[in-house]
């Protein structure tokens, strides 16, 4: 069997990334991994992300992946020197792609929305002053929307309420484009497109990273037009967990496990 490439994310968000990938890829193997019994990572201190993220890259190191995609801003913000210094492959974070296709349409009034741990990591702005220092950046941190992404409530007057709240400041500073700084928040895109309003862009990480890949690393990459096979293994499998994996997927997974990433062992 052909090396797979390798996926993590701290709950289901990141399956928006998978999907995003096996339509670039579609003859790609895929192994993802949603460590849903410690989510969120958004909350936790860095080290802890940090300790989680190698967790994660050990555990798929066991698979035999070729490539390791951080599906996680969190982990992306926190964790990526690290994973890349200590993985034996290339590794591939979420907030540098979704940066670049935030900016591809020219810099203006960028606003981030994120986890707690992801805002305050301040690799967002880092980024964005890096490779677009003209553009104006306000950062705001978005804590209830994962719980509310992994309940499945994408198109909900709730969310729709929360997410008014938290988008306020961006909205009186008026903002021009929204980056997406949770692989969990495409799922509540609905909602927040209501929120902003149609003139405001929203960006999510999803299809640059599957550029970023496909290009960056097509050495690596299986060419074909299908035929790649995909494993889900989540740290719990929750009847909630197992119902947004099916909506994100659009089906029963293919191969789906539950596992324990602190066993050493796939």
């Amino acid at each position: 069997m052909r090396s797979p490439i390798g996926i993590f994310d701290s709950g289901v968000g990141g399956l928006t990334v998978l999907g995003a990938l096996r339509q670039r890829l579609p003859a790609e193997n895929f192994v993802y991994l949603g460590d849903t019994a410690r989510l969120p990572y958004g909350t936790k201190s860095a080290a802890t992300v940090q300790r989680y993220a190698v967790n994660a890259a050990a555990h798929l190191a066991h698979h035999g992946i070729k490539l390791l995609v951080v599906a996680c801003n969190t982990a992306s913000s926190y964790a990526l020197d690290v994973l890349v210094s200590t993985s034996a492959v290339p590794v591939v974070g979420v907030v540098e792609p979704g940066v670049r296709a935030a900016v591809a349409t020219g810099p203006g009034r960028i606003g981030v929305i994120g986890t707690e741990g992801t805002v305050r990591s301040g690799a967002y702005q880092a980024t964005l002053a890096r490779l677009a220092p003209e553009a104006a950046v306000e950062a705001v941190p978005c804590p209830l929307l994962v719980p509310l992404a992994e309940e499945g409530w994408g198109d909900h007057p709730v969310t729709d309420e929360v997410a008014r709240i938290y988008l306020k400041p961006l909205l009186e500073w008026r903002v021009e484009t929204v980056i997406l700084g949770c692989t969990h928040y495409p799922l509540l895109r609905p909602s927040l497109q209501r929120v902003v309003g149609p003139a405001v862009r929203l960006v999510d990480s999803a299809a640059a990273v599957a550029d970023t890949v496909a290009v960056d690393h097509a050495d690596l990459v299986t060419p074909g037009s299908g035929g790649g096979t995909v494993r889900i293994e989540l740290t719990d499998a929750s009847d909630r967990f197992l119902r947004i994996t099916r909506a994100i997927l659009g089906g029963e997974p293919e191969r789906l496990a539950v596992v324990d990433v602190d066993s050493g062992s796939p």
